[in-house]
């Protein structure tokens, strides 16, 4: 009589569930909403994760090309890392994320969230927004995917651009039969 005896750890691997990961590179990927072109995705490696929680990661960067609805393009994004939840229609943005706009604003934050259906961009997190002539720091924003406008939460060590109005020839010159003061043009901050 035989009998032949396996190892259980050995027997156990065999029917465990593998996760499933396919790899892809040299990833270029259009975004559409209802049948006109949203953005042009990039990246040099993609890899899909089919688990529990189903998901596609980017690991050595990602570039996305927002455009409006004659093609140009709008905004931009880069990220070294981004995390794509298929169940929620989310990316998870992290390690160096830059967003600007057309307009000459960039976005800057070490942690970001993409909510594609609505189109907007959201953070807790500290940011750092440069302007033409404007630095803003923050903690937490929320902004629309083209990023022309922002809201951020809570403003910290900022530094403005702020423009003197006044020359010489803007003053105002006493007379001798008056008390006129000279008053400076008020103080316009641009954006």
């Amino acid at each position: 009589m035989g009998s032949c005896v396996n190892d259980e750890k050995d027997v156990r691997e065999i029917f465990e569930k593998r996760i499933g990961v396919d790899e892809a590179r040299g990833i270029e990927s259009y975004m559409s909403q209802g049948g006109k072109m949203k953005a042009k995705l990039t990246s040099p490696l993609m890899l899909r994760y089919q688990d529990t929680l189903p998901r596609v990661e980017f690991p050595q960067t990602l570039h996305v090309d927002f455009f409006d609805d004659t093609m140009k393009i709008q905004s931009q994004l880069d990220a070294h890392y981004a995390r794509y939840l298929e169940n929620q229609n989310r990316i998870f943005l992290r390690d160096s994320v830059r967003v600007f706009n057309i307009k000459g604003d960039t976005l800057f934050c070490q942690e970001l969230w993409w909510d594609q259906p609505e189109q907007r961009f959201y953070t807790d997190k500290p940011v750092r927004i440069h302007q033409p002539g404007t630095i803003i720091n923050g903690v937490g924003l929320s902004a629309p995917q083209d990023f022309k406008t922002f809201t951020m939460f809570r403003i910290t060590n900022s530094v403005l651009r702020v423009n003197d109005s006044v020359t010489p020839t803007d003053s105002i010159a006493p007379t001798p039969d008056s008390t006129a003061k000279r008053f400076p043009r008020p103080v316009v901050i641009e954006q």
